[in-house]
């Protein structure tokens, strides 16, 4: 190309002459010869992912580069040995990112640098919302890996090759240091690999970039993790508190309802997705399945402890709770004590001589039958009288033999209530125990 002065007019005149007039056509002697657009990115910004519509949103500088074959002039001759075009009056290659997925709404740049040796320059920002196949199961402690694919939307790769401009390491060290944006993530690799997209009508020639992420769960730890620990474990010092008392069972209530309102509030810090079950989810439903557990051992040992009118405890469940369950929990238990005194005189008055004393009838019957003969001790009266007095020592016999009896039974009951709360107890936090370390595992094998 030839200009008739070193001036902007002339180079503009030439280029319009034998370049913009042919902008509809594939800039290429021999439509045979395919056109090689070496593609690259910088990522600017990490703007969020949408876990619900699994979409990416990143800003980008796209860079693409092609050559005009046959087109060159002299720097001297025209003036300068590059200069910036208008997009539109250039052919541009129809190189578009596959996993787009809604409008374009970065800044509008309609230059293009164009050198002498026919070299095409296009760099232009580009915000990006495309689709990301999220792994949550791991939240929030995952690892994000999108892909960005580039290619012609329209040409076979015999027409349009797309090639790399840059290796992976270079975008990598650049997209760090002009990252301005994160958010809740961190940028831990970028990948580069070319690929063929093999359909019925032909081939396509791409160039594929891997984003690695990883999400800062700080704030997550924080916010989730911790205070459902603590409240767990609030849960857990609870036994302490006595079974038959009504505060444990009020406080665990409370407990309970306070960590559903905790998880209503954060339910916004949660991942909502159809694909798989975030391990957080798991472990937060299991808390509260613990807490309900730990309520309903409350209920159950408390009715064992203090229901009334208790039937006898049968033998196979006091062997086996009392001796085989309690040595294994390391719950010793006082023997039980088989002497019972029974005080018929609040005063301790020996009987034989102060009951005697203190009841004036019966001392004027002794008197009496010790100067009468044998006979009249056999009165019907005396007998009669004798007779009454022999069913009331009876009936007091049999009520306080009764009591007895319950008041040993209902220490049996609490003895094996103490037992079970205590196996109890142990049972719940081996579980909480195991289900955390589990919940840990799985965090830590990804």
């Amino acid at each position: 190309m030839n200009c008739t002065s070193p001036s902007p007019e002339s180079l503009f005149d030439a280029l319009a002459q034998t370049l913009f007039a042919k902008k509809h056509l594939r800039p290429v002697k021999s439509l045979a010869t395919p056109t090689n657009v070496s593609v690259s990115i910088t990522l600017v910004g990490i703007l969020g992912i949408n876990e619900k519509a699994q979409l990416l949103t990143t800003f980008l500088w796209l860079v693409q580069e092609w050559d005009i074959e046959g087109l060159s002039w002299d720097a001297k001759e025209c003036g300068s040995d590059r200069v910036s075009l208008l997009r539109k009056n250039l052919w541009i290659p129809d190189i578009h990112m596959k996993e787009f997925m809604d409008e374009d709404q970065s800044p509008i740049t309609p230059y293009v640098y164009l050198d002498n040796r026919g070299h095409v320059y296009d760099d232009k920002p580009l915000r990006v919302v495309s689709t990301c196949n999220l792994r949550l199961r791991n939240f929030p402690f995952d690892v994000q890996n999108c892909t960005l694919t580039f290619g012609s939307y329209l040409h076979f790769d015999t027409d349009i090759r797309v090639l790399m401009s840059s290796s992976a390491e270079d975008i990598l060290i650049k997209s760090r240091k002009v990252l301005s944006t994160e958010g809740e993530w961190e940028l831990i690799d970028i990948k580069a690999a070319q690929s063929i997209l093999i359909l019925e009508d032909g081939r396509y020639q791409e160039v594929r970039f891997n984003i690695v992420i990883r999400r800062r769960s700080l704030v997550y730890m924080v916010n989730l993790i911790i205070p459902s620990s603590f409240l767990v474990t609030v849960d857990l010092f609870s036994f302490l508190l006595p079974a038959q008392s009504v505060d444990r069972s009020a406080f665990k209530m409370t407990l309970i309802l306070g960590y559903t309102v905790f998880l209503l509030l954060m339910n916004d810090f949660l991942p909502v997705t159809g694909n798989t079950i975030p391990i957080i989810n798991v472990f937060l439903s299991l808390s509260l399945s613990l807490m309900v557990a730990s309520l309903l051992e409350t209920i159950i040992v408390t009715h064992i402890q203090s229901s009334s009118n208790k039937k006898q405890v049968p033998r196979w469940v006091s062997i086996l709770v009392l001796q085989y369950i309690a040595p294994v929990i390391c719950l010793p238990l006082k023997p039980q004590s088989n002497k019972v005194t029974v005080h018929l005189n609040p005063y301790h008055i020996q009987v034989g001589t102060g009951v005697a004393n203190s009841n004036p009838a019966i001392q004027s019957w002794l008197h009496h039958t010790d100067h009468q003969p044998m006979e009249s001790a056999r009165d019907p009266e005396v007998m009669e009288e004798l007779r009454r007095l022999s069913q009331d020592l009876r009936s007091i016999r049999l009520q306080v033999a009764t009591h007895l009896e319950g008041a040993q039974t209902s220490e049996e009951w609490a003895k094996i209530g103490s037992v079970i709360d205590r196996l109890l107890f142990i049972i719940y936090f081996i579980c909480i125990l195991s289900s955390f370390l589990c919940v840990t595992i799985l965090w830590l094998q990804e």
